[in-house]
């Protein structure tokens, strides 16, 4: 069984920062692609950053420049970094991993969520 636990949301002011953590645990051969997403209330869920197993990483024309995406491949855990803080980033922010439990099954993971809120 794996899991997906972030950590790291609450509420900061505009202009402000915050970095959220994801980490994986249970059954891991080896981690693939990373992203997180974030979900307005009433909107639809958005893809926000990408990091591949190579490194790569790609970013949502919303929170690029302002949003770093990395990945700790020792510890398990993918990062991201939000800076530049506005309150249209207000949303809930989920991490999804893309994961080989073993040499045969690799499964999509989500995260719970965590709350980011952006007071102006």
């Amino acid at each position: 069984q794996v899991q997906l636990v972030e950590s790291g949301g609450g509420l900061v002011q505009t202009g402000g920062s915050l970095r959220l953590s994801c980490a994986a645990s249970g059954s891991i051969y080896r981690i693939n692609t990373v992203a997180w997403y974030r979900q307005a209330p009433g909107k639809q869920r958005e893809l926000l950053a990408v990091c591949t197993t190579e490194g790569v990483t790609n970013y949502a024309d919303s929170v690029k420049g302002r949003f770093t995406i990395s990945r700790d491949n020792h510890k398990n855990t993918v990062y991201l970094q939000m800076n530049s803080l506005k309150p249209e980033d207000t949303a809930v922010y989920y991490c999804n991993a893309v994961i080989w439990e073993d040499s045969i099954n690799l499964r999509n993971h989500w995260g719970q969520g965590t709350q980011v809120t952006v007071s102006s």
